[in-house]
């Protein structure tokens, strides 16, 4: 069956039940409860046959969103119980991240930044990652204060003690756990910013040991990180069902108008991530002076794969295979672009300050300027080291929420449209490696464009080797 006839099957009963469901909203046509039902339900099965046609995974948690919305309305005690499966998939996310940070972060330090041999390389990519991760958070900040899209938000009388009780901390104690005391404890307990502060303190060490030592344990953290991401598939596939499960739960416990909230998040985190890119990236582009067209159309497949499959690991081959394309040299991107997966995520640490300010509006906490600022250094930290792993950020944020005394249960609302906000994050993250790369090669004085006519010779051979490969 052809997917323009796939398209149309779809189409006609979503725009019924839509038609419906207006005209009943605004009293123009009296139309009958079971009508109104078995049109949305009718369109769901639409949406089925269409999950079955694409056969992908952001389809499938897409119509699993549908489903669960559909589900928390019409049946909200059936959604209610639904939130053991939205568990599961967050417990099975949390056993990703503490290996995956260790073995990508001491991996990514011992084996592509050790400053012995890049020399300046080093400590300019590491101070670009950090002043444009610093300009996201802060912008995101900004976007959640001036949006308020978390204000407003109820949870129904009786749930208050669902909530988990946290002891307010001092500076004292928030400094004290950063750094951990026992790694095994730390990893058991989740606590992602000691499992970091460990991950960087071991790959410093393991660069300054000899050859012949660092190397077996260097194999065996690229090993275990590629484990992991095998593992994170396995998850994943999960996802659908984890997905519609929590809004299913959010929408049967609080009603669509939490999705108001929602969408009005989803829009806060594109306009800001639009600002970024605008404001931020684009600038350093035309000061470095990047050949925007070239660049452009170079990113243009990464960050596709990134935005359709919400992992930067995915379009990591061909981001590096894109920037050699265009001028960068092989060394500076086996540099910079790994360890920008783990230094450089620009849409990630954007997210996660907006989504922690969201967090403390819906659960009614004020927070003053200084806390606000305390929670985006602690974010500097907690944020690095979690790229290509698909909505590790939400383990990211479950750990900022509990060291800052906020409750948990407004993330499990986010989860609901985390997939949406996942794809463009992850497509921000790799844009913002890939020019990582070029910003570097200049800096380092390296960069060496094609000119026009062999660039377009080189296309023209890529292409043709792309053809060969899918014959």
């Amino acid at each position: 069956m052809k997917l323009k006839n796939i398209g149309l099957i779809v189409l006609i009963p979503i725009s019924i039940a839509a038609i419906l469901a207006f005209l009943n909203h605004y009293n123009l046509v009296s139309v009958p409860q079971t009508v109104l039902f078995f049109s949305r339900w009718l369109a769901i099965a639409a949406l089925f046959l269409y999950g079955f046609h694409k056969k992908t995974l952001t389809t499938w948690i897409l119509v699993s969103m549908v489903v669960g919305a559909e589900i928390g309305h019409d049946f909200p005690e059936i959604g209610m119980k639904l939130q053991v499966l939205s568990k599961v998939f967050l417990k099975m996310i949390k056993t990703i991240v503490a290996p995956l940070l260790f073995a990508t972060l001491v991996y990514g330090i011992a084996g592509h930044s050790d400053l012995k041999q890049v020399g300046r390389m080093g400590w300019k990519s590491i101070l670009y990652f950090e002043v444009v991760t610093t300009i996201a958070l802060f912008i995101g900040l900004a976007a959640i204060n001036i949006s308020q899209a978390g204000v407003g938000i109820k949870l129904p009388p009786g749930s208050k003690e669902e909530l988990p009780i946290v002891a307010p901390q001092t500076l004292n104690d928030i400094i004290l756990h950063i750094f951990p005391e026992n790694v095994a404890k730390s990893v058991a307990e989740g606590q992602v910013l000691q499992i970091v502060v460990f991950s960087i303190i071991f790959g410093i060490a393991l660069a300054m040991v000899r050859e012949d030592k660092r190397q077996p344990v260097l194999k065996f953290t690229e090993s275990l990180s590629e484990v992991m991401f095998k593992f994170t598939n396995i998850v994943m596939y999960f996802a659908p069902i984890g997905v519609g499960a929590a809004i299913a739960y959010t929408v049967g416990h609080m009603g669509l108008g939490i999705l108001v909230n929602l969408f009005q998040l989803l829009i806060t985190l594109y306009v800001a991530l639009f600002v970024f890119l605008l404001g931020v990236l684009l600038p350093i582009a035309l000061i470095v002076g990047v050949p925007i067209k070239n660049f452009l159309m170079a990113i243009a497949e990464p960050v596709s794969i990134a935005f359709a499959t919400t992992s930067s690991e995915a379009a990591l081959p061909r981001a590096m295979e894109a920037m050699e394309r265009i001028g960068v040299p092989r060394k500076i991107v086996a540099f910079v672009m790994p360890t920008g997966y783990s230094f450089n995520l620009d849409g990630t640490t954007l997210y996660l300050s907006l989504a922690a300010i969201f967090v403390a509006q819906a659960a009614g906490m004020p927070l003053t300027f200084g806390q606000q600022i305390l929670i985006v250094f602690t974010l500097m930290l907690t944020s690095k080291g979690v790229a290509g792993v698909p909505r590790a950020s939400l383990v990211i944020l479950l750990g900022t929420a509990a060291s800052f005394g906020m409750p948990v249960w407004p993330i499990f609302i986010i989860l609901g449209i985390d997939e949406l906000m996942d794809m463009a994050r992850t497509s921000v993250n790799v844009i913002g490696n890939c020019l990582a790369t070029v910003v570097i090669a200049k800096w380092e004085g390296e960069f060496n464009p094609p000119s026009e006519l062999a660039a377009a010779n080189e296309d023209r051979i890529y292409s043709i080797k792309e053809d060969v490969i899918e014959k």
